[in-house]
């Protein structure tokens, strides 16, 4: 009974089951029925399942025929409607079809547009990305354009930036079209291009500097600062940019320097002529300076194009150069006037130099050495000048007739005599015009030597050094051989000697003022420590010696032509009663001599006298013992004797002041002692005393008494 129960209460179950499932199928997609199904298959009771499915079937099956039956009637009416509208829909038809020929027709012309449309569209799509292309290249090509423009305005360094542009930025981004292959293969010609324009550009900046080095260095002798102004270095700059992008800096630094070294050496050889004006050396200078203000300025606005070893190097080489050249030069010079203006050039040549960082040391060094040339020309001028002075001189003492004249004497000369001073107008100085004038130049040397000194950066000490130095030059060498050689002039007189003399005396004591003279100048005193003294004072006392000894032998010289017109008859038997006639003329010549010898220091007179009392003793002895006169007379000797007398008044007369008594008359006691031992015929005293220190013939030598007793 409780199995009879489940199997109702499963019964039960299954049938709401199936139930459940044909509601299911009813409302469900038939889409998502498979899920539906696939439950009914999974149970056991799907025979059932059909049964109820087959029952549901026809329960739909007869509603569907009862709704149909309820509904025929509309359906009917609906099919005489319809059979109704189907003549409408006919005409309809015919009236589309109608309408759809002219809509074909008159939509011809539109299709006709439309395609044309459909066209333009297409050209439009492809105008568009031909001009997307086309903007892509265009900068490229804007690149390439402006790249040409640049190389043909000479804008190297400009055209090669953009080159660079073009190469990595703009040319990858169409590296597919035939025309950047071009490009690209052009590239490197390109560069070369460049690189070959802008060294010819430098080519031609090297020329143009060489060609105006002269000016700038004219220029900066003037001004200094400025000079580089003149030239335009933009072609180097762009060059060495270039080659510097192009990584041919250290090609480019070669090239410079080796080209800047070949144009040193040019500039450095000097025309052969230069030493002929200060034109010349005036150019020399100025390509020197201009190359060098060049190199400095490329020093100091390039980064190692030129470094200061390199500036070092070229400027050792220049110094020695022009050093050489200037010596070499110079030696050519004998104008003082150039020699100084040249030594001003070179200074401001140094100084110039100096201003853009160069040693110059070895140019005011060399300049010491022309300093000594220099002193030869001055010294060499000085000699014509003095000279000049000497042959054109009166040898008379200066006269004045007034007070402003005495004044413009004492003026150029310093002398100051009281006695002079208080006598009247007119008066005389003692010395003659050369005296004053060689006085004067003496000190125009000195100015002349110390112009040089001007500018060189010496010491008051070295100036005042050089300046002696020179002077005692012009003293000791110039001037004394000057004085020597009009001393020793053939045609000389006694009263131009007599004159000299008394010139150099007067000369010897302003040496003293020519000390104060330098002093002044120079500021440094005399005594100061290794200064040089003046040996004027030497140089006027050998030329007064000279004179001495000039006068010495000029006085002998005309008392020898005086003797040559002695005519002795020395075998006359008379007995004269007066000197002869030639020397009666000889001691007038002489007395009248000695007077002109007022002005000379004494001891020069007395020298002269003496000397010429000797001499013509001597001379008168000689003529007394000459070998051609074989024998004479008695009366030929009392002659001779009577010219011995007159010789010994002139003597005792004192001719000039300052002997002792008889002092001069000691010339002739040779000849007297001779002559009263053979007019006294006093042999026996000769030879009883002859060796006594006292004997009364002492003087006379037995080899002179023999000769002339055998006459």
């Amino acid at each position: 009974m409780e199995r009879g129960k489940m199997a109702e209460a499963e019964s039960l179950e299954t049938a709401a089951e199936h139930e459940r499932i044909l509601r299911e199928i009813e409302s469900t997609d038939t889409a998502c029925i498979g899920p539906t199904l696939r439950s009914v298959y999974d149970g056991e009771e799907h025979g059932r399942f059909m049964e109820k499915l087959e029952t549901r079937i026809r329960n739909h099956d007869r509603e569907i025929e009862k709704m149909c039956n309820f509904h025929y009637q509309g359906f009917v009416d609906s099919i005489t409607e319809l059979l109704k509208v189907r003549g409408e829909a006919q005409k309809l038809k015919n009236q589309v079809t109608d309408t759809n020929r002219k809509l074909q027709h008159e939509g011809k012309e539109l299709v006709i547009a439309m395609e044309e449309l459909k066209q333009c569209r297409l050209q439009q799509r492809n105008i568009s990305a031909t001009v997307d292309k086309l903007m892509l290249c265009l900068p490229v090509l804007e690149m390439y354009s402006k790249l040409r423009d640049q190389m043909k305005t000479k804008r190297h360094y400009p055209a090669l930036k953009t080159l660079e542009h073009l190469e990595h930025t703009y040319l990858p981004q169409v590296s597919h079209y035939r025309f950047c292959k071009v490009m690209v293969d052009n590239i490197p010609k390109l560069r070369e291009e460049i690189k070959d324009v802008s060294m010819s550009d430098l080519k031609d900046f090297l020329e143009s500097i060489r060609k105006h080095s002269d000016k700038i260095g004219e220029t900066a002798m003037k001004q200094v600062p400025g000079a580089q102004d003149l030239v335009d270095f933009s072609p180097v700059y762009r060059c060495l940019h270039i080659y510097s992008v192009l990584g041919a800096r250290e090609t480019f630094e070669n090239y410079y320097r080796k080209q800047r070294r070949k144009q040193a050496r040019l500039v450095l050889q000097p025309p052969s002529n230069m030493h002929e004006t200060l034109d010349g050396y005036r150019k020399y200078f100025n390509q020197i300076v201009g190359f060098f203000v060049v190199e400095d300025h490329i020093l100091h606005t390039t980064q190692g194009l030129v470094n200061r070893a390199y500036i070092d190097e070229l400027w050792e080489m220049a110094l020695s150069k022009t050093i050489a050249a200037l010596r070499t030069h110079s030696s050519y010079c004998s104008d003082p006037n150039l020699v100084l203006d040249l030594k001003n050039l070179i200074v401001l040549f140094a100084d110039t130099l100096q201003v853009y960082g160069f040693p110059v040391n070895q140019l005011f060094d060399m300049l010491l050495e022309i300093r000594d040339q220099y002193s030869e020309t001055l010294l060499k001028k000085w000699a014509g000048i003095f000279r000049n002075i000497l042959d054109s001189d009166n040898y008379s003492p200066i006269p004045v007739t007034s007070e402003e004249m005495y004044k413009k004497v004492v003026g150029q000369f310093p002398f100051q005599d009281i006695e002079l001073e208080k006598q009247p107008f007119p008066k005389k100085f003692p010395f003659s015009e050369f005296v004053p004038k060689v006085y004067n130049q003496i000190k125009e040397f000195i100015y002349a030597c110390l112009k040089f000194s001007e500018d060189l950066h010496l010491s008051s000490t070295e100036i005042d050094d050089m300046i002696r130095k020179s002077t005692n030059l012009l003293l000791t060498r110039t001037l004394s051989n000057s004085l020597q050689n009009v001393i020793k002039r053939k045609n000389i007189g006694l009263t131009e000697l007599v004159q000299i003399i008394i010139n150099t005396t007067h000369l010897e004591k302003s040496c003293k003022y020519l000390e104060e003279f330098i002093t002044n100048i120079t500021n440094v005193l005399p005594e100061t420590v290794h200064t040089t003294k003046l040996y004027g004072t030497t140089t006027f006392k050998d030329a007064r010696h000279a004179a001495e000894e000039e006068i010495y032998t000029n006085l002998n010289q005309k008392i020898d032509q005086f003797l040559q017109l002695a005519d002795y008859d020395w075998m006359t038997g008379d007995l004269g009663n007066k000197a002869s006639d030639y020397l009666v003329d000889l001691i007038a010549f002489l007395r009248s001599t000695f007077a002109v010898f007022t002005h000379l220091p004494g001891k020069v007179a007395q020298t002269a006298c003496m000397s010429a009392c000797k001499h013509l003793a001597t001379s008168l002895m000689q003529l007394l013992l000459e070998a051609e006169v074989r024998q004479l007379t008695l009366g030929a000797l009392q002659q001779f004797n009577l010219d011995v007398r007159e010789c010994e008044q002139f003597a005792r007369s004192g001719p000039v002041p300052g002997f002792q008594e008889d002092t001069l008359q000691l010339a002739f006691i040779d000849l007297r002692q001779l002559l009263d031992l053979f007019i006294q015929w006093d042999w026996s005293t000769y030879l009883a005393d002859y060796g006594q220190p006292n004997c009364k013939y002492l003087r006379v030598n037995p080899v002179t008494a023999l000769t002339l007793l055998e006459k």
